[in-house]
């Protein structure tokens, strides 16, 4: 197709409109050229590519934001002293025998012997 619509020097016309007398419509004729711009410059491609950075970062900050409402909204941090008494989850427990189903999820309650942090605890 390429062959057919390039313009010859010897004889100033395309071999289509030689044979046929009309070029054929080739798929980029049909879109506008003031849509697209084949070979960007390079302050334009700059341009675009700060654009897209920063509509991610605003995106993923609107993302982290929305996560972390949600994420606080029902994870209350917990206010234990030392000497209250907490049940253990036994889920990573693998010296359990027998069905696992038929066991509690949580072990009898333990008192708080050390503090180490919000959540982690010495029992």
């Amino acid at each position: 197709m390429v062959y057919k619509t390039s313009v010859y020097s010897s004889t100033g016309q395309t071999p289509a409109m030689l044979e046929k007398g009309w070029n054929p419509r080739l798929p980029e004729d049909t879109v506008r050229k003031d849509f697209i711009e084949i070979i960007p410059k390079d302050s334009s491609f700059k341009l675009m590519l700060d654009k897209a950075e920063h509509n991610e970062k605003q995106s993923m900050d609107e993302a982290f934001d929305y996560a972390e409402k949600k994420w606080y909204k029902h994870h209350k941090v917990p206010d234990f002293k030392v000497g209250d008494l907490v049940l253990v989850s036994n889920f990573h427990f693998s010296n359990i025998k027998g069905q696992k189903k038929l066991k509690d999820s949580h072990v009898e309650p333990f008192g708080i012997f050390a503090l180490h942090a919000t959540k982690a605890v010495q029992v």
